[in-house]
């Protein structure tokens, strides 16, 4: 078992309890999944530039993504309905507890002039959503190897009610809100 399921299982529960009041341990928010969506839009040129992208997001996730097509045809953006033109992965129990580890303890340090991340990106239902601007941030991925430099969307699902108890939540488990 990873060791920020371990911390959660022990010190956040007892925290969370503590600080909302819950009567039940199952009232206690926790970790839903984690979804990694990279959007790519020259691959409805360049089939190419899609595989670069969904070789770089195997290495980040550690598992296999699945390819996102166009809903729709858009004529000025020269786009046809179900031409794939992005890729997702969708991130659960140990890989999800391990993603976000590498994500707050190796990947954001990494970011140039870093001073924390949004505290305002909840949607108002307990989901915290995060956009890199780069993949090289993640240590796995090496910087000689990459073709053209990509950003993500990192969406951290949890069962929290409200968005304070997601703050709260995601602040337990590490994560570097801006003050």
């Amino acid at each position: 078992m990873s060791r920020l399921k371990e911390t959660y299982k022990n010190e956040i529960v007892d925290a969370m309890t503590k600080k909302f009041g819950y009567k039940n341990v199952m009232e206690v928010p926790k970790l839903d999944k984690i979804v990694i969506n990279m959007g790519v839009g020259e691959a409805k040129d360049n089939a190419k530039v899609l595989d670069a992208a969904v070789s770089d997001l195997t290495i980040i996730a550690g598992q296999k993504p699945v390819l996102t097509r166009a809903k729709n045809s858009i004529a000025n953006f020269k786009l046809r309905e179900g031409v794939a033109i992005g890729c997702k992965v969708t991130l659960r129990g140990e890989k999800m507890y391990e993603f976000l580890d590498r994500l707050v303890n190796l990947a954001l340090p990494r970011v140039r002039d870093f001073r924390g991340v949004n505290p305002n990106a909840f949607d108002g239902r307990g989901n915290y959503a995060l956009g890199i601007k780069e993949q090289l941030i993640f240590p796995e991925i090496e910087y000689d190897k990459v073709d053209k430099v990509r950003g993500m969307d990192v969406i951290i699902v949890t069962t929290a009610k409200t968005d304070e108890e997601a703050r709260e939540l995601l602040t337990l488990f590490n994560m570097p809100f801006k003050k």
